[in-house]
Parts: C-alpha cells; sequence; structure tokens
C-alpha cells in the first residue's frame, strides 16, 4: 500500500489512495466551549439539503450530548471496542490506524449500523455524568458534566470512505478538498457507510445510493460558508480553508488556529482519516475524556484558552467567527480590532475587542424630555 504523511499523526501511514493534495483543504472550526445545542444548524441544514424521501433519517449535520449521545448510536464506540487504545509517543501516533490493523490490501476497519441506530438522534441529550451531591459546588473542572458536539462530514485529507468504494463512486475535490459521492457511479454497496468512522456517510432506501454532507459547495464556490456556519446562533462556527501548497500562513485564521497555535483539535485522528473539522476543547470536561476524543493535544489547548485575555492575536482570530457569511482568508489585528478579508480580498468584518457603550444621559435637552428604563 502507499504511505502517504499525516500530519495529525506525526508520521506516515498506509493508505490504498495515492492522489496530491487539493489546492487548498476545506476545513472547520467548531468552539465546543460556546455551543448551546440549540439545533439552529441541524434545521438549516436539514431544510435545505436532506427533506426528501428515503431522507427522514439522514442528518449531515446533528449536535449530540456527550458522553451519552451519539448519532447513529454508538457511532464512535462500536469501532473504539474493536480497536486498542490510542497509543501517543512525543505527538506522535505509535499505534495503528483504522487503514493498518487488517493488514495491507484489506477495507478500513469500521462497523455498519443497523436500521434502528438511526432512530433515536436525541439519545441521551442533556444527560450528566452524575448527580450532584449536598455541598458539591463547580470548580474548574466539574464533577459531573456533559457537553456538545455538532458534527459534520469532516471532508478527511485521507477518507475511508473514499478507499472503501469498489464503484470508485466517493472522491475528493481537487481544488477545494470537499467529499463528494457520485450518485450515477454509486450502486448502493454501502461500503462507504462501513468505513467511515464518524458515520456521516447515509444509505438512501429509495434511491438505493449513499449521501452525504456536500460541504455545501453551492456556496462555497461562491465564496460563502455553509448554512450550519451561517445560522450558528452562538457562532461557534469558522469555515475556511488549509494552506496545502506550503507551510501555514499566520494571516489565514484557520492555519493560525490550526497549524500555528493548535488551539482546535482534529476528532479521533488516531483513525488515521485526517479530519477537517477541528473542536476546540471544552475546559470543564476532565482530560482523560477529551484525550479520546481529541488526542494529546487537549492540556495545551485548554491552557490556551484559559488564557486568551493575554493573547490578543488569536483572541482577535476567534472575535472573528460568525462575524460575516463570506469565507474568511485572511485577518488581522488593527489596533483594537480584528479585521477579516474574504477570498475576493474585500474587507468583510471588523470586530472591536470591546463593545463599544453609549450612555445616554436621563434628561434629554434637545426634547426635554426624560429617559426611563422600562420592563
Amino acid at each position: 500500500m502507499p504511505k502517504r504523511f499525516n500530519w495529525q499523526l506525526g508520521r506516515d501511514m498506509e493508505y490504498t489512495y495515492d492522489g496530491p493534495p487539493p489546492a487548498r483543504q476545506v476545513a472547520y472550526i467548531f468552539d465546543t466551549n460556546k455551543c448551546i445545542a440549540c439545533q439552529t444548524c441541524t434545521v438549516a441544514c436539514k431544510t435545505c439539503w436532506t427533506s426528501g424521501k428515503g431522507q427522514e433519517h439522514i442528518f449531515w449535520n446533528n449536535v449530540e450530548t456527550k458522553p451519552y449521545g451519539g448519532y447513529p448510536v454508538g457511532w464512535d464506540l462500536k469501532l473504539l471496542e474493536q480497536s486498542d487504545p490510542a497509543q501517543w509517543r512525543d505527538g506522535k501516533l505509535t499505534s495503528l490506524t483504522i487503514f493498518e490493523t487488517d493488514g495491507a490490501g484489506k477495507p478500513p476497519r469500521g462497523h455498519r449500523p443497523v436500521p434502528d441506530d438511526y432512530a433515536t438522534p436525541n439519545l441521551g441529550e442533556d444527560d450528566v455524568t452524575g448527580l450532584a451531591e449536598l455541598g458539591q459546588y463547580f470548580g474548574d473542572t466539574h464533577p459531573m458534566w456533559m457537553f456538545y458536539l455538532a458534527r459534520i462530514c469532516n471532508h478527511c485529507d485521507h477518507p475511508a470512505c473514499v478507499a472503501a468504494c469498489p464503484r470508485k463512486a466517493v472522491y475528493k475535490r481537487p481544488e477545494d478538498g470537499i467529499v463528494l459521492v457520485d450518485q450515477e457511479r454509486c450502486r448502493g454497496y454501502q461500503e462507504c457507510v462501513k468505513a467511515c468512522p464518524y458515520k456521516k456517510v447515509f444509505y438512501n432506501i429509495i434511491n438505493r445510493a449513499s449521501e452525504k454532507c456536500i460541504g455545501c459547495y453551492p456556496r462555497v464556490e461562491q465564496g460563502e460558508v455553509a448554512f450550519c456556519v451561517e445560522t450558528c446562533i452562538g457562532k461557534i462556527r469558522m469555515h475556511g480553508f488549509l494552506t496545502t501548497d506550503g507551510e501555514p500562513r499566520e494571516d489565514n485564521p484557520l492555519d493560525y488556529i490550526i497549524k500555528v497555535r493548535k488551539l482546535a483539535l482534529p476528532l479521533y485522528s488516531q483513525h488515521g482519516t485526517g479530519p477537517n473539522v477541528y473542536y476546540i476543547p471544552p475546559v470543564h470536561v476532565p482530560d482523560g475524556f477529551l484525550e479520546q476524543l481529541f488526542g494529546p493535544g487537549v492540556e495545551a489547548s485548554k491552557q490556551l484558552y484559559r488564557n486568551l485575555g493575554s493573547d490578543k492575536k488569536l483572541l482577535g482570530a476567534l472575535l472573528l467567527f460568525g462575524a460575516s457569511n463570506r469565507i474568511l482568508t485572511r485577518f488581522e489585528i488593527q489596533g483594537e480590532e480584528a479585521v477579516g478579508w474574504d477570498v475576493d480580498g474585500q474587507e468583510v468584518a471588523r470586530v472591536p475587542f470591546v463593545e463599544p457603550i453609549h450612555h445616554r444621559p436621563h434628561y434629554d435637552d434637545r426634547y426635554d424630555v426624560y429617559r426611563h428604563n422600562t420592563a
């Protein structure tokens, strides 16, 4: 099998498809500390893309509650139970990926959910790890906890769905790295469903073909962010591109947050697919649980997040989350404002570090009236 370098694992790994990297790689950052599970992103995606026949159970975007929630049921636990625990040494994965576990030339290790696994998209919603006892209080790390994990297709660097498809119906776009399914080539073998560690490929029983998140590519081609990003009430999401043709750029907000500062981390990178949805870990959750999800960089990431008040450039990059419906490809700090430019080089976002406050006097000389606070 060909060898490909996986920068998230710090080493070469085996992968069946030996293709060049895209001209630029679409990527997303989700801040789990800000998500309130309002499901606005889910509804926006569902109503736009998966409201047809055979798509009733298909959620390209979902928000689940960890540690007990998951859609489909057990999507991550079933694969973890089949695999040995991830082993890291000095930031390098020493255990095997899903492409290496069963030997050269074998399909990626995976499992295919049963129909009932798709029946409860809100399973475990808002369930915490325990009950508060008399006298307990919340400190830095909470004694009982939960957090919301928003999920879409990861548009991976080394997609398991691409490697597994016997029809070569799943492919990665060379211009932006978005992973798509050719509906005319697909014959519904569901090998992509089985192989995807994140279970973000779905089978439509009506048209008998696989379907998945398309990264809102019609919007991306116009320089606009995905629907789930634009509609996010909590502004927890940033959508853009990672540099693939050279060193990470410090003026690219995604390069800076992900590769330069390493604040946002990939989900289950130990599987080897190179996922391109990156998460800022929740600071109130124990490291032991988070390291299984996000790898060995959790402690450093949480420390960066706690110290954002003294880290102006990193804080400025985070202030641009949700500041525009245009994809930001460049940013900089100008005085007390974070400024962002889109794919066309136009300034589209300018966010102050401190929101301006205007105090109006109780008595207005101009109109000879008094202002009152009313409920």
